[in-house]
């Protein structure tokens, strides 16, 4: 397999999406994206999923020349509208104005809703701690989880993520986490290259358990930690989708494949100054609880491997299948 670099990986994404047709910001945006995932062993979000990304520009499930618009209904409340593109521009459009709330307040919230898959959350959450603030982020997702005891869908993977700041321009941990056992993304992966999944991931169209991916792509995911899972996905879809004005999980057409037109799904991002919330002790809480993790022997913090893989790759690049790029190059055409 040929072996790229990271700016190899981010050129060649950006170009394929330009071709298709994407406005230049969000190829840009998004192509970051797919660069960063290839860097932290992301592949589901790398560029695999970016064959799906020119599928949506060609069927018009994501805008083309999608026009974000920001809002601010009150001082701590940001809001963007996507306008049914990418929402990985919409996300950076939205920071531009909530970072500097937060800053002056003390703590700021921005909804975006007619949006679409934002990709790996935590990349979201950890530009805010970056920042020096406090991340919380939601996203949800098509419905793909039931309730405890029910066979139909109502709520999606749903992931959510926390990043806190190290003080120094990066962040001491990133958690980033979904309702469900695996995200759905890994499944699609496993059913592209006709892998079978591991038991207890998901369930056929009728609950029952199945480790064929094909049939669970088509069927149901199984949350994490059961009614834990489903309950963390219900917080998120509020969080996501209610407060943000969004498509609910159930409406929202899926992330995959052509039909249903824009999912306009939403995201939910809180900035928050720690040190002012904490009285000045944040940063110590923090480091005394990162201590108490990392003094155990084979332990490592939330993120802490993604950062690693993304220091090898900067080194040694990324093996990527030739005809997966192949593909892309002739779907892009």
């Amino acid at each position: 397999m040929p072996q790229l670099s990271i700016a190899e990986i981010e050129a060649f994404a950006r170009d394929a999406l330009a071709e298709a047709g994407s406005g230049t910001a969000a190829a840009a945006s998004l192509a970051a994206a797919i660069a960063r995932a290839e860097a932290e062993g992301l592949a589901s979000h790398g560029l695999a999923y970016l064959p799906t990304y020119l599928e949506h520009l060609a069927c018009g499930k994501v805008k083309r020349e999608a026009a974000p618009r920001l809002a601010q209904p009150k001082a701590g409340i940001v809001t963007v509208d996507a306008d049914c593109g990418f929402a990985h521009p919409a996300i950076a459009l939205g920071f531009e104005t909530l970072l500097p709330k937060a800053r002056e307040l003390g703590i700021a919230v921005l909804v975006v809703r007619n949006s679409y898959n934002c990709g790996v959350l935590g990349h979201h959450t950890e530009r805010i701690a970056t920042e020096g603030l406090l991340a919380l982020g939601f996203t949800n997702a098509p419905a793909s989880i039931a309730p405890i005891g029910g066979k139909r869908a109502v709520i999606g993977t749903n992931p959510v993520s926390l990043a806190a700041p190290d003080g120094k321009g990066g962040a001491t941990l990133v958690i980033d986490q979904s309702a469900s056992v695996v995200a759905k993304s890994e499944i699609m992966k496993k059913a592209r290259a006709g892998e079978p999944i591991p038991e207890g991931w998901a369930f056929d169209a009728e609950g029952r358990p199945t480790t064929d991916a094909a049939v669970a792509v088509k069927g149901l995911m199984a949350p994490a930690g059961g009614q834990k899972g489903v309950g963390l996905g219900l917080i998120v879809e509020l969080m996501a989708a209610a407060l943000s004005g969004a498509t609910l999980g159930i409406d929202a057409s899926p992330f995959s494949g052509p039909a249903g037109g824009p999912p306009r799904t939403g995201q939910c991002f809180i900035a928050i100054d720690a040190g002012s919330a904490s009285g000045g002790v944040f940063a110590e809480r923090l480091a005394r609880l990162a201590a108490a993790i990392t003094d155990q022997p084979g332990t490592h913090l939330p993120g802490a491997r993604r950062a690693a893989n993304r220091m090898r790759a900067a080194e040694s690049g990324v093996a990527v299948d030739a005809a997966l790029l192949e593909r892309i190059r002739g779907m892009a055409a």
